[in-house]
């Protein structure tokens, strides 16, 4: 019975989903308008209102929680090759719109047709009625540029429906398809590039019929009583371009708090959304604010209270390795990220960074690796070097918040029979920890180790190699000769000749530790709350929200239900709407922080371990095992060569490729996965291996 458990809750979700998408399918539909638009409005004639739009995709969110909380772990197994893992390889590699799977393109090429579906019934729909607008008064041609109008808008409606399912960190579905949450930001910039071109069309073809009948002064300062308040939605569309405009990636690079701000007024956008649009409109794309306003107040609360840095140690080639304590119950995958807030450099900001520990070889500590790239990131490292400057035995504590870590549920990085990681500056964080992870499991003896395992490092300068730092005993040590890793660097923009990996990693291994005072927090990292606490917080959410909407519709709205339904709701169902939002949350946030407040209570004080993991400059020169690794200089890796090469090597027919670097890496490496990858003609198999593509995103 319990293993049939999953199955079922995973048959459930499947068709929860199946239905919510089919009533988006069905609702611009002569069907939909012919059979279910009077049981819609019988329904919402009550006081459940258009709320029941919004059940599907929530009980889907609750549903996978419970999934992921009861499915076991995959085994290490390597039999077979799952077709999820070949539609996962990349089918188009373009210098322009990136690496592409199949799966992605499917996607995508599903949600346009969607999209173009709904346009189309949309549109046939209204040329076939073709009724002027008394209003206006306008002419054939008129009317059909502004009913266009108004259908852009619903295409708009429809990715704000998404826009926020990939930026669920703890909630999200790609944790379950084994999706980094790097990676899926990028649907985010997709779906929400998208929005803002379709509300833009909505928008421009508004204004345009507005001013051919001169009534622009008129209609822009419009706040109906019912129906589409005008002033509303034009202020949504502004505060959506200003996002917009501030997250292109010449603005959020260089200045990443002008970014960081002006996304926040996305509480504006969706406020004033829904005075636009009315209710009907905004339980369909409810439940993404829903969750999305749901996890972000409960991250709050996860990343309290403060904890501190232990130690820290500053590299040459200005980075920074931050040793975390963690409770030793804290377990996460390889890969995993954790956002991470210093309120001595600023109150607001968070920032990501790849663990580069594994939680199965430190139990109590975790640890980061920074590069200083930018302001926030500078602070710090000055900071850093005036406790050195100092000369304290014991530098003063530097109290610190921690989100996370988030990763996905498994990468199992143990099926395949030999690994190829390619990696480029700070790019080798995430395999620093799939690396001790696979050292952890040698160290085991319960797993299959892949025969061999190369790293491909590509840096700037020769000091970016003390980047490898936390990885040293993996190179260095004989016991670890099983692993059969092999390492490549190549520095692109400096030449030593005849210069050795003993004689870089000797001149640039060496690290500055501090030591820090932690008397000013005696508490760890405990990481997010279970995934079935998270379902229950969600459903208990869910119930409140429900409980008072209907309680503040039976006491408010009782006599306009039971008159003639309006054809757009007004600011005061809106308003309704919005007090019921804020105490279901609250409500929620509360039971969090009682949840939160008891397992600190249970729990001990962490004992700080301090560990210095910097090598001593003598057992890199005595040891012979460093001759083994390669430095190439003044190039980049030819990984074409690289590619035909490798399989000769380790006899290996699966091969995994993990790739985290600069998007033009990025795209060399899949281009050379798919040139070398085995195909298959009429059912035989092709002598060459099968490269299995892994792209880890370099930035977000």
């Amino acid at each position: 019975m319990a293993k049939a458990s999953p199955s079922l809750l995973l048959v459930m979700m499947i068709l929860i989903c199946a239905g919510w998408v089919s009533l988006w399918l069905l609702k611009p539909t002569d069907l939909w308008t012919r059979k279910w638009r009077g049981a819609e409005e019988a329904v919402t004639s009550t006081v459940f209102g258009y709320n029941v739009y919004s059940f599907p995709a929530i009980a889907v969110a609750i549903t996978g929680l419970i999934y992921m909380q009861l499915k076991p772990k995959e085994k290490s197994s390597r039999h077979g090759r799952s077709s999820i893992a070949v539609l996962s390889n990349p089918l188009v590699v373009n210098s322009y719109i990136g690496v592409l799977s199949a799966m992605e393109i499917l996607g995508v090429s599903l949600f346009i047709l969607f999209l173009a579906w709904t346009f189309y019934a949309r549109i046939s729909n209204d040329y076939k009625r073709m009724l002027p607008v008394k209003t206006f008064k306008l002419h054939k041609w008129q009317y059909k540029i502004f009913r266009m109008a108004t259908r852009c808008g619903l295409l708009s409606e429809a990715c704000l429906a998404l826009l926020l399912f990939p930026i669920l960190r703890g909630m999200a579905i790609f944790r379950l398809l084994g999706i980094q949450f790097e990676a899926s930001v990028r649907y985010h910039i997709w779906l929400g590039t998208s929005m803002i071109f379709f509300a833009t069309l909505h928008g421009a073809g508004t204004f345009y019929i507005w001013g051919i009948k001169h009534r622009i002064p008129d209609e822009i300062w419009k706040w109906q009583k019912t129906g589409r308040i005008y002033l509303a939605g034009e202020v949504s569309l502004v505060t959506l371009i200003v996002i917009w405009i501030t997250s292109l990636p010449q603005i959020r690079r260089r200045q990443f708090e002008i970014f960081y701000y002006t996304h926040h007024l996305y509480i504006v956008f969706c406020v004033f959304f829904l005075f636009h649009t009315g209710d009907r409109h905004f339980y369909m794309v409810f439940p993404g604010i829903f969750l999305f306003a749901l996890e972000k107040l409960l991250r709050i609360v996860q990343s309290k209270p403060e904890s501190c840095i232990l130690s820290a140690q500053v590299l040459p080639c200005k980075a920074v390795e931050l040793i975390l304590p963690k409770n030793p119950r804290l377990k996460y995958t390889p890969t995993s990220i954790i956002f991470v807030k210093i309120p001595s450099i600023s109150k607001f900001q968070w920032h990501s960074f790849s663990i580069t520990s594994s939680s199965r070889v430190d139990d109590n500590t975790m640890s980061v690796l920074i590069k200083c790239a930018g302001w926030w990131t500078s602070c710090l490292l000055d900071m850093l070097h005036a406790e050195l400057d100092s000369n304290a035995d014991q530098s003063k504590c530097i109290p610190i918040e921690i989100e996370g870590p988030y990763g996905p549920r498994s990468l199992n990085f143990l099926r395949y029979d030999s690994l190829l990681l390619v990696a480029g500056g700070i790019g080798i964080t995430p395999f620093l920890s799939i690396l001790q992870e696979i050292a952890s499991a040698q160290n085991s003896g319960r797993h299959k180790l892949p025969s061999s395992i190369q790293l491909i490092y590509s840096v700037k300068k020769c000091e970016d190699i003390c980047l490898l730092s936390p990885i040293l005993p993996l190179l260095l040590d004989r016991k670890f000769e099983q692993l059969q890793l092999k390492l490549k660097v190549f520095v692109t923009q400096e030449v030593r000749y005849g210069a050795t990996a003993r004689e870089l990693f000797s001149e640039f291994s060496q690290a500055r530790t501090i030591e820090f005072d932690t008397r000013c927090s005696r508490y760890a990292t405990y990481g997010p709350e279970s995934l079935h606490w998270m379902a229950a917080i969600v459903g208990f959410s869910s119930i409140v929200f429900f409980a008072f909407l209907s309680c503040f519709n039976y006491l408010f709205l009782r006599h306009t239900l039971k008159a003639a339904k309006q054809k757009s709701p007004s600011s005061v169902t809106d308003f309704l709407l919005i007090c019921a939002f804020a105490i279901s949350i609250m409500c929620s946030i509360l039971v969090a922080v009682i949840l939160r407040w008891r397992s600190l209570r249970k729990e001990l004080p962490p004992v700080y371990e301090k560990q210095g993991k910097a090598m001593k400059q003598s057992s890199i020169e005595a040891n012979s095992a460093i001759e083994e690794h390669e430095v190439y200089f003044g190039g980049r890796p030819n990984f074409q060569e690289i590619f035909s090469k490798f399989p000769d090597k380790t006899g290996g027919s699966d091969i995994g490729v993990l790739v985290c670097g600069p998007d033009t890496m990025k795209e060399s490496v899949a281009a050379s996965c798919q040139l070398n990858s085995l195909s298959f003609k009429n059912g035989v198999q092709k002598r060459k291996p099968y490269f299995s593509f892994h792209s880890l995103n370099f930035t977000l």
